[in-house]
């Protein structure tokens, strides 16, 4: 049985932490053949991995983090927070190796997107790379598109980039 919930206490930050580690170094190893560096991936995409860190960005008012349960298991996270006037980017997007093909990611974007959309945001963005291609397919599925890009990154890992966007029905 598969479960999404809010993470909301101090252990749920904890079990995302876990996963977003997890996420932390299953990207390390995939970017390593597209000459990123294990330290810059860290360092642009991962910096946060602690609980505390967890808890202080995704669970303010305007933003929040998911953790979905496989057989009470932590399978996959997704998360959000405000990037500017009514955007919201999302976060995290992760799922165990143990757990995937089991439509835990569908179920996961479909309640993080749901909830969005109970909110002010009129758009929702996301910074990706290319080489997550079943995240992106996840993405696509849900009606993001390549869009412009809203961030800066260096040039040595600009190649990487993937940007996308979805407008919040009824905005």
């Amino acid at each position: 049985m598969i479960s999404v919930l809010p993470a909301r206490s101090a252990e749920d930050f904890e079990t995302l932490a876990g996963l977003c580690r997890k996420l932390a170094q299953w990207d390390v190893g995939a970017s390593a053949p597209h000459g990123v560096s294990a330290a810059d991936v860290r360092a642009l995409f991962h910096p946060e991995t602690s609980g505390p860190q967890l808890a202080a960005q995704f669970g303010a008012p305007d933003a929040m983090a998911f953790i979905a349960r496989s057989g009470g298991l932590p399978a996959r996270c997704l998360a959000f927070d405000p990037f500017g006037e009514g955007t919201v980017e999302l976060h995290r997007f992760f799922v165990d190796a143990a757990f995937r093909g089991q439509g835990i990611g569908r179920a996961l974007m479909g309640a993080v997107l749901a909830e969005i959309d109970k909110g002010p945001a009129r758009t929702v963005l996301i910074h990706t790379t290319f080489y997550m291609q079943s995240a992106i397919t996840v993405y696509e599925a849900f009606g993001f598109r390549p869009c412009a890009p809203f961030r800066d990154t260096p040039a040595h890992v600009r190649h990487t980039d993937v940007f996308l966007s979805r407008a919040v029905p009824g905005a």
